[in-house]
């Protein structure tokens, strides 16, 4: 019973792996099964120019058989978009052209693949990218440090004047577009984590009054508007991701909503500007979203907007958690390299209930560019275990 509360799925509910290999088409684009490889950040970047080495990191994901692709976040065509310069960017000739070998290399073994696009408001290093004598930008600006460094907002810049908001629409809207003649199969706007969109949201960094602040639908304006603009940029048939998430790198333990009423108030609006897919960034796919359900926040995304929706969260890290062990990582119980992982079952049961549609797989990604492959032939002992070592290279 404590395991059904906890929302994971008993071993004994096991159902066929098929269920991820199932085709899914959103918008214009066909994806060949489910299995979604999430935006992570590497960095492999030098000047906002991602390193060729990410034309074999993506190929051989692609390869075996990931159905979607996203690349770590990239810069928007901004002046101070750039938390630093190990971020890439979505615009300029080089970058760009980098970005369409990519693509390139995707599809030529079948694979789909879109980009993140980001600004990164107030946690922009001060001097990063090529605008050093510019400021941060955000809502009020207000800066709050990654981890907590500063456990309170302390001020970096003058709140964004609706000029300045302007102009980050329209660098989105010109990004996307970029994207699109790059060949990519779709973008993903992203809305979480503590990045410009996100600082809009949270109301601990959005202290406006005018139409971008106040109550949730007013901090949500920037989101929409930008979601609009991206869909002019890039027409009718290409999807458009959107990544929420409750948590912020500045605060894990950050909550934008605390009830399903209150989601349902931040959702709708979003869920009526072109949004295609809902990408709901969790911490631990099996933790439930609010007290007296078991569904997470990709299920309740899902249940309240009816839009299609990507289901993340330390998926394949938990192997064989102890139930007293959920949402600790470091005491998930002995590790069995020939186990199905607990959250396989998980994600298969909510893609059976139709509580999400896709399932990305991060870490496990990483470690593993045949991840894909290994999860369909049910061959877990060739997983590998993720390490942060691993982030130290890409080629």
């Amino acid at each position: 019973m404590k395991l059904r509360q906890e929302g994971l799925t008993p071993r004994a509910a096991q159902l066929p792996i098929q269920g991820l290999f199932e085709p899914f088409r959103v918008n214009g684009l066909l994806l060949p099964n489910r299995l979604v490889m999430p935006p992570m950040g590497r960095h492999f970047v030098q000047d906002g120019v991602p390193s060729e080495c990410y034309i074999d990191y993506f190929r051989q994901r692609a390869q075996s058989g990931m159905g979607l692709l996203i690349t770590e976040v990239s810069a928007i065509d901004h002046p101070v978009a750039q938390a630093h310069p190990g971020y890439a960017r979505m615009h300029g000739a080089d970058a760009l052209s980098v970005y369409a070998r990519i693509v390139e290399s995707v599809h030529a073994v079948g694979g789909r693949i879109i980009p993140q696009l980001v600004h990164c408001g107030t946690v922009r290093e001060r001097g990063a990218g090529p605008n050093t004598h510019l400021s941060p930008l955000g809502p009020s600006g207000l800066y709050l440090g990654f981890g907590g460094v500063t456990p309170e907002p302390v001020a970096v810049a003058a709140p964004a004047t609706p000029a300045e908001i302007d102009a980050v629409i329209e660098g989105f809207a010109r990004s996307a577009a970029q994207a699109a003649r790059a060949g990519f199969d779709g973008i993903e706007i992203h809305g979480a984590h503590g990045y410009l969109i996100d600082q809009f949201f949270w109301k601990k960094l959005n202290r406006r009054s005018d139409r971008f602040g106040g109550d949730m639908s007013g901090r949500g304006y920037l989101a929409v508007q930008i979601v609009r603009a991206c869909r002019d940029a890039v027409g009718a048939q290409l999807p458009i991701f959107f990544r929420w998430s409750q948590w912020k790198q500045q605060d894990y333990a950050a909550r934008l909503c605390h009830t399903p009423q209150e989601l349902a108030r931040f959702l709708e609006p979003l869920a009526a500007s072109s949004i295609d897919v809902f990408d709901c960034s969790t911490r631990r796919v099996w933790e439930p979203e609010f007290p007296g359900s078991a569904l997470n926040a990709a299920g309740w995304t899902r249940k309240l907007t009816g839009k299609p929706t990507v289901t993340v969260g330390s998926i394949i890290l938990d192997y064989d958690p102890l139930p007293s062990s959920v949402g600790d990582e470091s005491r998930a119980g002995a590790f069995d390299p020939k186990a199905r992982p607990r959250s396989i079952d998980h994600v298969l049961g909510m893609l059976d209930r139709g509580e999400c549609d896709l399932v990305a797989i991060g870490r496990g990604s990483i470690a593993n560019p045949r991840c894909a492959t290994h999860i369909r032939n049910e061959a877990w002992d060739e997983l590998g275990r993720y390490t942060p070592r691993l982030l130290e290279t890409l080629c």
